[in-house]
């Protein structure tokens, strides 16, 4: 007989396979055309200033449902959230891609993995190109799940192995043992790159939003290294967490990514210490000397409260002399590397960066 935690687990799996049905019908149904119409009168606007009319409909419904804003949730209720809204909004690729779960040393022990490798007639062969890929999620939610379509876009498009890693989440572990773990991971990555087919010449680091925080600072902690990154890919990165940039104004409310939920993560993110919020560990913005940094590829999103900084440190590797290559996606929003099931825009730009990480990785 079912205990009443798998019943309600199949309940959850009821429950979630019938709002994808449902999402999939408002967004794709010709039958649906009406309705889209008029669910996007509220988003006029926007939609007229160049956000992507998926993304704008997309908004609606979330605001719709409630499913907008974090700030009231604890960090265990955000994170089954963040799990449920990805699995609404993205799909499978349908290329197959060999998934093993592994292990990597962070800095106080050994952290969850998993590796990502192009299978069937993409099977790569070894000594490949390759990459760490740190998660996002404010340093607060996300793991190897939430960020698992993601990964695999990577590997299939970008044509490299892909090691994902979870570092340890805040606020059972404040800052900086995120910075820590990161750093530790992608030296122990590097130092066994060919036990996972990997040419250490051709490894990078790369994440989303805090993830992209972290692979920044993990590029400039490890730049000096024998085996140091040979690109970080900054997926609409956390770089400055003054939050003082014009587009955290513009941008900051009403495009999933808000002021609020900014706040939310960073408190838990910092656990009240007395942190200063130009330390370039928390905003790698703020270091002093970017010259010698990896190659990066930084990718903004125009209807994102980070855009701007996001601009400036590519600005800023720029004027040191790192080759920077900076990707602007206009019309679509924070996160929209896990929005590929619904909008195809996101879709588009995601094996667009996927394909400059594999390129620019040789």
């Amino acid at each position: 007989m079912a205990s009443l935690r798998e019943l309600a687990e199949r309940a959850a799996e009821l429950r979630l396979s019938a709002l994808r049905r449902v999402s999939r019908s408002v967004f794709r149904s010709e039958r649906a055309a009406g309705l889209r119409r008029l669910l996007l009168r509220g988003r006029a606007t926007d939609v007229a200033e160049g956000l992507d009319p998926d993304i704008a409909l997309m908004l609606v419904l979330a605001g719709a449902t409630g499913n907008g804003e974090l700030t009231a949730a604890t960090p265990d209720k955000a994170r089954r959230h963040m799990l449920e809204g990805i699995r609404l909004s993205e799909e499978m690729p349908e290329e197959p891609v060999d998934v093993r779960d592994v292990e990597v040393t962070g800095a106080a022990g050994l952290l969850p993995a998993r590796l990502y490798e192009p299978a069937g007639d993409a099977r790569l062969e070894r000594g490949s190109r390759g990459l760490v890929f740190i998660h996002g999620g404010g340093w607060v939610t996300g793991d190897l799940e939430t960020h698992d379509t993601l990964c695999r876009r990577l590997a299939i498009h970008g044509r490299m192995r892909v090691l994902a890693v979870c570092p340890r989440l805040a606020p059972e572990h404040p800052f900086p043992a995120a910075v820590l773990d990161s750093i530790a991971a992608f030296r122990d990555v590097a130092a066994r790159a060919e036990s996972f087919g990997i040419d250490p010449k051709r490894l990078g680091i790369g994440g989303d939003s805090a993830g992209g925080n972290l692979s920044a600072v993990t590029g400039l902690a490890t730049r000096g290294d024998a085996r140091k990154p040979a690109l970080t890919l900054l997926i609409y990165p956390a770089t400055d967490a003054t939050r003082t940039r014009q587009s955290h104004t513009t941008r900051g409310d009403g495009y999933l990514l808000t002021r609020e939920t900014m706040a939310w993560y960073m408190d838990h993110y910092l656990g009240g210490a007395d942190v200063s919020r130009i330390d370039p560990r928390l905003s790698p913005l703020w270091e002093k000397d970017v010259s010698g940094a990896p190659p990066a590829i930084v990718v903004v999103a125009g209807f994102d409260p980070l855009v701007d900084e996001g601009v400036a440190y590519a600005e800023r590797l720029q004027d040191a002399g790192v080759p920077t290559e900076l990707m602007r996606f206009e019309s679509l929003p924070h996160g929209f590397a896990l929005m590929t099931g619904i909008v195809p825009a996101a879709m588009d730009a995601t094996v667009a960066l996927a394909k400059r990480a594999g390129a620019t990785l040789g």
